[in-house]
C-alpha cells in the first residue's frame, strides 16, 4: 500500500490517499500516520480516499480490533471524517466497518468520492497541498 497525505489549511482538512493493496500491516501503519498528521496539523476534518485500492485484504477481526483502538483522528464527536470507499471495498467491508466505529464517531460517514464528502461539508474549492 502506498499513501500520501494533503492538507488544506484554510478548511483544515486532512486527506489520505490511499493506493494499492491494503493489508492488516499497512492498514495498521496508515492508522499510526492519520493520528501523526491530525495532531500535527490540528486539522477539523478528515476524509480517507481509497478510491485507488487495488485489492482489500483486511480482516473482519482486524476491523473489530481497529475499533478497539477508537477513532484515529482525535476528538471525534466533533471532527466529521469520511472513507472514500470504491467498489473493491465492497458494501459488506463498507457496512462492518461503520458499525465498528459505533457511537464514539458520530460524524463518520462513508461516501462514494471526495466531492462527495466535500459537498457534504458545503465546501466548493479546497486548496489542497502536500504534506510531507
Amino acid at each position: 500500500m502506498e499513501y500520501r497525505f494533503e492538507f488544506d489549511p484554510v478548511n483544515k482538512i486532512l486527506l489520505l490517499r490511499v493506493e494499492g493493496r491494503v493489508t492488516d500491516e499497512s492498514f495498521t501503519e496508515g492508522y499510526w500516520a492519520v493520528r501523526k498528521y491530525a495532531t500535527s496539523t490540528n486539522a477539523n476534518v478528515g476524509i480517507w480516499d481509497f478510491s485507488s485500492v487495488t485489492d482489500f485484504a483486511v480482516s473482519p477481526e482486524f476491523i473489530r480490533r481497529v475499533s478497539d483502538w477508537g477513532p484515529a483522528m482525535p476528538d471525534a464527536t466533533r471532527r466529521p471524517r469520511f472513507i472514500v470507499a470504491p467498489p473493491t471495498f465492497g458494501q459488506g467491508m463498507s457496512r462492518m466497518v461503520e458499525i465498528a466505529q459505533g457511537p464514539e464517531n458520530p460524524l463518520f460517514k462513508i461516501v462514494l468520492s471526495v466531492d462527495e464528502a466535500l459537498a457534504e461539508l458545503g465546501i466548493q474549492s479546497p486548496h489542497f497541498e502536500p504534506l510531507a
